[in-house]
């Protein structure tokens, strides 16, 4: 079965469902290939990193209001074993991240390099927006880090992101996660493990009932 997460990489549910998807993928029997789709919750050009803590309090209405949604993301996070440290996070366009992406994925090491991104956004306050700090972030599993630079300076898979963003919005998606079963069954937001499998199996039946 495949399965097709579309998330942004600077999205705290996103980096929780990955990982409720990894826990519910741990208990089921059947091979699944999971692929990384494109989605940017906010594709604006962002001119300097800005703290996240910062541009979210002028977003929703006041540092007070912004520290309660990142207080509850947090336990949720915590919940699942996950650190979240928004004091550290900066906003950035991801449009070059999720383009890191499909290099690591062309090695092999799709998975590795989105949970790196994760982690390297929400822990270590990492500039997601810059090519240095994304070609370091490669570097760090193992990558060729001058290759991933070259890689981003360059244009390759530009079309190609730009064509995942453009059908993550055909597709209707307005809010990630979003995860796509077999190409045709969608399951939204960051699902706990067991409902996640509940739906993986689910899927199986159906598509053994229809073949």
């Amino acid at each position: 079965m495949e399965i097709e997460i579309y998330a942004d990489l600077v999205c705290p549910w996103c980096y929780i469902g990955k990982h409720r998807l990894e826990q519910a993928l741990a208990s089921y029997g059947g091979e699944v290939t999971v692929r990384y789709r494109p989605f940017q919750l906010d594709p604006s050009p962002v001119a300097e990193p800005l703290p996240l803590v910062r541009a979210m309090a002028a977003k929703f209405g006041g540092p007070e209001r912004a520290r309660q949604m990142f207080d509850h993301v947090t336990a949720v996070a915590a919940g699942d074993g996950l650190r979240l440290d928004f004091d550290r996070a900066v906003i950035a366009n991801t449009f070059d991240a999720h383009r890191l992406v499909a290099y690591a994925t062309d090695h092999g090491r799709a998975g590795e390099m989105v949970e790196a991104l994760y982690r390297a956004h929400f822990t270590q306050g990492v500039d997601l927006g810059s090519r240095e700090a994304l070609a370091a972030v490669a570097g760090g599993i193992g990558l060729d880090a001058a290759d991933a630079r070259r890689f981003l300076d360059s244009d390759e898979r530009t079309a190609d992101v730009t064509a995942g963003l453009a059908t993550a919005r055909e597709l209707g998606i307005t809010g990630v996660p979003m995860f796509v079963l077999a190409g045709k069954y969608a399951v939204s937001g960051a699902q706990e493990a067991q409902t996640l499998l509940a739906a993986l199996a689910e899927v199986e039946q159906r598509e053994a009932a229809a073949n």
